[in-house]
């Protein structure tokens, strides 16, 4: 990261003699973020925001650097190469299996002798299958049943798994972060063939960067590992945002020192989505807006 007095020390010996008269049009960024920069504040915020992302403004960037002969920005090479990492939750986020899941583990609890209400299980669907039965029925009583337990469910949403459709917007999504030049990867702790098969409903393939199964990971949300294994598999320590639908994908990534952007569509509130942490919500992936990362950025 350029410091603030190597930026002054690199502004000093390239400042042109004669200030340029014609400052350039802002672009939507700019005026996003707030027209109240003025051109000499620019370097700052330019550094503060390419530490974040080049979400929808390499155009302001681009504007700002022409717009000196020499630009220490450029010159420094901190326009090159920098990307956000996007990382897609998948259940409940990109593909409509909440209620689905939450519907298998009822079934499958109540084959073992658990009554476990339908509410009750909704509320931790998110977990992974490692986290989800401690939570409902104890520790003690997921090391004697959980293998069984967990093979019913499997069964149980085999039986369901045709019928999950694919958010509204979402392979958009995933094709509009890839057009931007994020690096995408769909992050989930399921099993390899349902990640196939959201793959191929999502027809997205051949358009993220990779992705995640159960095979990746130890701990499952809320713990950070399934970010971090994502994060890996990005092979870019720059700025990273996270995608996700649950309380548990929010704490999982906070864990990791990762901001999520939540959705309503798996079933939780704003409120408590906000409480765990997310940094915005909205009610469907169609909504996301990653500007105002911009402006976080700029009033750091």
């Amino acid at each position: 990261m350029l410091t603030e007095a190597g930026l002054v020390a690199a502004r000093a010996a390239t400042q042109p003699a004669t200030a340029p008269t014609a400052p350039p049009r802002p672009s939507s960024v700019a005026v996003r973020i707030g027209s109240r920069f003025t051109f000499e504040a620019v370097p700052r915020a330019v550094c503060l925001a390419v530490a974040l992302t080049t979400f929808r403004a390499r155009v302001f960037f681009a504007d700002m650097c022409d717009h000196y002969p020499v630009c220490p920005i450029r010159s420094a090479g901190y326009l090159d190469g920098v990307s956000l990492t996007a990382i897609l939750d998948v259940d409940g986020t990109l593909v409509d299996t909440n209620y689905h899941h939450a519907l298998a583990w009822h079934r499958a609890l109540h084959a073992h002798g658990h009554p476990v209400q339908m509410w009750k299980v909704h509320r931790h669907i998110g977990m992974g299958g490692d986290q989800i039965l401690d939570a409902l029925i104890g520790e003690e009583a997921a090391v004697e049943q959980g293998d069984a337990i967990r093979d019913a469910e499997a069964e149980a949403y085999g039986k369901l798994i045709g019928e999950v459709e694919p958010m509204e917007g979402a392979r958009e999504l995933i094709k509009r972060l890839r057009d931007q030049g994020a690096t995408v990867i769909l992050a989930s702790s399921a099993k390899e063939e349902e990640v196939d098969h959201y793959l191929d409903l999502l027809d997205a393939r051949e358009l993220v960067d990779d992705w995640t199964t159960s095979g990746d990971v130890e701990s499952t949300k809320p713990e950070p590992d399934l970010i971090q294994a994502a994060l890996e598999k990005a092979g870019d320590d720059g700025p990273a945002v996270m995608v996700g639908d649950s309380v548990w994908d929010v704490k999982a990534a906070k864990a990791a020192g990762v901001s999520t952007l939540a959705v309503l569509t798996g079933g939780f509130s704003e409120a408590e989505l906000r409480e765990a942490g997310a940094s915005q919500v909205v009610e469907s992936i169609a909504e996301l807006d990653f500007e105002p990362l911009l402006a976080e950025a700029a009033r750091s």
